[in-house]
């Protein structure tokens, strides 16, 4: 009885102590929401948490999980000729702790959305309309091999999180786009906006350095941006 009782104490400890080692590898910090979220010692001062504060569900209505206007065309009478629709968190609260943003993108004849990433989100692209010609860049580990595709109206493209994509489009008349996101905030950072356009700028010496470039010309950009 008492080696029964042993045997059995055994196979309960090797049970609970898998369910620990298997809770311990998957354990993670939750994913950020925003690009920093600085702690704080005195919960009095705190303004931010990780993504939103909850609405109470007793006031929540029908419009908390609604948003009009994405069959509006947006402005691409900019530099890029491309303009984004964003309906991130900010737009619609509904989307709170769901993981998912939706965008849609609309291009002038010969407009790009130019090279930028997402932070915190995979991107997968519809083409609702027109020619697209997109790609990503992996990272520097992988090579910084570029994948390309020619996309037509009903094709899906995805765009790995954190990395380098665009999306240009080659045909002579406009075309439309919707992005799914995995993130309620997936964030945005475009390449040439950051590089040569942060506040307060980026010492000229180093980009020069970084692109091998002449340093007028890195004072030129920075100054267009």
């Amino acid at each position: 009885m008492m080696k029964g009782s042993v045997l059995m104490y055994l196979q309960l400890a090797t049970v609970a102590l898998l369910a620990l080692a298997c809770s311990l590898a998957f354990a993670s910090d939750p994913s950020p929401l925003q690009d920093f979220c600085v702690a704080v010692d005195k919960y009095d001062s705190a303004v931010f948490v990780n993504g939103k504060f909850c609405k109470d569900p007793k006031d929540v209505k029908a419009e908390d999980f609604f948003r009009p206007g994405l069959n509006v065309a947006g402005d691409t009478s900019g530099l890029q000729g491309s303009n984004v629709t964003a309906v991130t968190v900010n737009e619609l609260p509904g989307l709170n702790t769901l993981g998912i943003s939706l965008a849609r993108i609309d291009f002038a004849p010969y407009g790009q959305n130019p090279p930028h990433t997402h932070p915190r989100g995979t991107e997968v692209l519809f083409v609702l309309e027109g020619t697209l010609y997109v790609g990503f860049v992996t990272s520097n580990g992988d090579g910084n091999r570029l994948f390309t595709k020619v996309l037509n109206a009903g094709d899906v493209f995805v765009f790995p999180v954190g990395l380098v994509h665009f999306q240009l489009n080659i045909g002579k008349s406009k075309a439309i786009a919707f992005a799914g996101l995995s993130s309620q905030n997936p964030g945005v950072i475009t390449i040439a906006n950051a590089v040569f356009g942060s506040e307060p700028p980026i010492n000229p010496d180093v980009l020069t350095k970084a692109f091998q470039v002449d340093k007028n010309l890195v004072e030129y950009l920075q100054k267009l941006f």
